[in-house]
């Protein structure tokens, strides 16, 4: 099955490949989705609809096991505040479904800030726009897919 999302890296000539996992609603967790595809957390992005203080909004894509900081992303995004979005907003503003959602076909484009870990890989994985189907590609590739700005986005991990 394609989704938006092949539809455009088909359409940027951006080569992808495509993993499908069982789905349970009950854990739609980035780890959950990285143990069923096989992949390493760190590679695996989920991506979060959040709102500016200034009333825009915008993605922040972060690796599956690091929590987004609202702080960094309003910083990055020239905003004051952010906060994520509320979940019955979601789908009627991207067109997807809570673990199913994608910066690439959304409804609207709205900007995206993306992690710097994200340059740390060859590979990385994120949604393909549905639940149970994940897009596997270079990040540069994401990248110049979805127009992301880098930015440090992510909760300094607390030293152990």
């Amino acid at each position: 099955m394609k989704t938006n999302a092949a539809r455009i890296l088909d359409g940027l000539s951006i080569p992808y490949r495509t993993l499908e996992y069982a789905v349970d609603p009950d854990d739609l967790t980035a780890q959950s989705v990285a143990a069923k595809i096989g992949m390493p957390i760190e590679q695996v992005f989920k991506t979060l609809l959040c709102r500016l203080n200034t009333g825009e909004y915008v993605f922040g894509v972060v690796p599956g096991c690091e929590e987004l900081d609202l702080k960094k992303l309003a910083t990055a995004a020239g905003a004051k505040k952010a906060e994520l979005a509320s979940l019955k907003d979601v789908e009627p503003l991207t067109g997807y479904i809570r673990g199913g959602v994608t910066v690439m076909g959304a409804k609207k484009a709205y900007r995206a800030f993306t992690d710097e870990t994200i340059e740390l890989w060859t590979e990385i994985s994120v949604s393909a726009g549905m639940r149970g189907m994940q897009i596997v590609l270079a990040p540069m590739d994401y990248l110049r897919a979805t127009d992301a700005t880098v930015a440090d986005i992510t909760k300094s991990a607390v030293a152990a």
